[in-house]
């Protein structure tokens, strides 16, 4: 295993931000058992419709506060070292992982602009989450003018850049509230902040700055690109650039004020940040091309090394060591999977029903196509292939004798319908992927992964650890702390996978083929251009609620 002698004495902490909370792992360095966990649940959560102060959003906002986040060093991770039982002072690495792209604007100290007095009212302050998706005018315009000036570097992101991404993310910003953007020092992804903030060093990872800040080849876009978006928009790499780090390197040592925070020892190994779908490819044990990693909660990001660069029509983008050194490593993504299952159960099934157990229990006994339903899984905008948030969500073939579990399985369907458009996007650009690891909350619910590896036609492996990101980070922390000379070599020994544990079936398989067939005629319809209804009808949404907003229009009151 290559480990330092006597790594059972020693333990390393993962840190796993995110979207609701933060979770703290403590995990043993030598076989990597994890020992004791605590979760501290965000006091003010996903803020999307109003500030803690009480200004109103406007629609596809979604913040989070920078407290928050130090608020999980200062209880999850005590809480976790209790849980362990383990003595802090053997604890010999900390490190963190992250949604992304989740970015803050700061001064050059760190500190966020949202903690400034006078601009605490004022939305651009604010940490963007990663589901903030009101910059894709600005998207747009980004795409439209890399492919007219033929920029190198939008083939790596599979020929559109995200609205949930930084430069979308900073030119909404400079050009809704210049303000904020002049005093905006430093923009930072989340995962750099909180690693600043817990080593005292400003870092830069490369995966962020590689798939969320479109670094390839060492170059940034240019200044001439840049301020041909906007003339004041010259100056953003400057505020993006940072020490760049591979994953699994030292960035710095713990501070005492850190160590006050989390019980740790001052002066221990932190870890480079970490993306939180990224990171889980060590836990899962898959490093190694041609096993993709899904890892499936509110959302599902898809990560997979490959042995060449290539370029992936509608991926979130290629990096160098992007997942592991020496290794090309793609992403990919769907914005709603979890979320869209929640969604229907929360506020369309009817009582008696309103339950994920109960709606599976009821679903698992269809025939495959048996509801007669598609369903289009853009509820939260499209990630891959289209890049396009302002997509929504279908659901084609309702009748009067359709059911809830109708339903209920036709969006678990349309999921996965999703990730065979992104699978069969890799494989078409040459990047294998020979099996699936699947992570996250989801695993739990067994007719969904039989779903995925029917509608795959490919096996699926479980990951072994119910907190893979969490561990994911540990095993980096191990890296930097010295107790293994690579990520692979943690990966072998701390990570853990159960093979094969769903295969598809040849029947279902077919059936599914058939109905994927239809799936994807609608999604090229929808998605690229057959019909832009869904845009159209996202216009006249907005406007009616900015209509509304700015009138203070009262709704509407039925009589009876």
């Amino acid at each position: 295993m290559n480990r330092v002698d006597g790594a059972d004495d020693r333990y390393v902490v993962g840190v796993d931000y995110g979207t609701l909370s933060g979770r703290a792992l403590v995990v043993r360095v030598g076989d990597g058992a994890e020992l004791g966990t605590a979760v501290h649940e965000y006091g003010d959560g996903v803020i999307s419709t109003a500030l803690p102060g009480g200004r109103t959003l406007p629609p596809d906002w979604a913040l989070q506060n920078p407290q928050d986040y130090r608020d999980v060093l200062r209880y999850a991770v005590p809480a976790a070292v209790s849980a362990a039982g383990v003595d802090p002072a053997a604890v010999v690495g900390i490190g963190i992982d992250f949604t992304a792209c989740t970015v803050l604007p700061t001064l050059a100290d760190g500190t966020p602009l949202c903690e400034t007095p006078e601009l605490r009212d004022r939305p651009h302050a604010w940490v963007k989450l990663w589901k903030h998706h009101a910059a894709q005018p600005h998207a747009d315009r980004i795409n439209a003018l890399a492919h007219e000036r033929a920029e190198p570097w939008i083939g790596r992101y599979g020929g559109k850049i995200s609205a949930e991404w930084q430069y979308a993310k900073g030119l909404q910003i400079l050009e809704e509230d210049p303000e904020v953007y002049d005093r905006a020092e430093r923009f930072i992804e989340a995962a750099d902040w909180i690693v600043w903030q817990l080593c005292g060093t400003e870092t830069r990872n490369v995966c962020t700055a590689g798939y969320k800040g479109i670094l390839q080849d060492g170059h940034y876009p240019s200044e001439g690109f840049l301020t041909a978006l906007n003339p004041n928009f010259g100056d953003f790499v400057a505020k993006l650039d940072g020490p760049l780090l591979p994953l699994g390197a030292r960035a710095g040592s713990l501070t005492a004020q850190a160590a006050a925070w989390t019980g740790l020892p001052e002066g221990i190994a932190v870890a480079v940040g970490n993306v939180d779908a990224h990171v889980t490819a060590a836990s899962a044990q898959a490093v190694q091309p041609g096993r993709l990693v899904a890892i499936m909660g509110t959302s599902t990001c898809h990560v997979v090394n490959g042995a060449e660069v290539a370029e992936v029509a509608g991926m979130c983008g290629v990096v160098d060591g992007g997942i592991s050194p020496g290794a090309w490593g793609y992403e990919a993504g769907q914005s709603g999977v979890g979320d869209i299952f929640g969604w229907f159960v929360e506020h369309a099934a009817p009582a008696g029903v309103d339950s994920h157990e109960r709606l599976t229990e009821l679903a698992a006994s269809q025939p495959v196509g048996g509801h007669g339903l598609i369903a289009l899984d853009w509820w939260n905008g499209n990630r891959s292939l289209l890049v396009n948030h302002d997509l929504s969500g279908m659901i084609v073939g309702m009748t009067l004798a359709t059911r809830p579990a109708d339903i209920y399985r036709a969006l678990l369907e349309s999921t996965a319908y999703g990730t065979r458009m992104i699978i069969e996007a890799f494989v078409d650009a040459g990047v294998p992927v020979n099996d699936l690891v699947i992570a996250g909350g989801l695993t739990n619910n067994a007719l969904l992964m039989q779903i995925y590896a029917d509608v795959t036609r490919r096996p699926l492996n479980i990951i072994a650890s119910a907190q893979g990101p969490a561990l994911g980070s540990a095993i980096h922390a191990a890296v930097a702390a010295g107790e293994f000379p690579s990520i692979h070599e943690a990966s072998q020994a701390m990570g853990r996978v159960h093979e094969a544990v769903y295969r598809p079936d040849p029947e279902r398989a077919r059936a599914y083929d058939a109905l994927y067939a239809e799936y994807r005629a609608l999604h090229d319809h929808f998605g690229r251009g057959g019909n832009d209804v869904m845009l159209r009808l996202r216009a006249i949404r907005n406007a009616a609620v900015e209509t509304a907003a700015a009138t203070h229009e009262a709704p509407l009151e039925v009589v009876a």
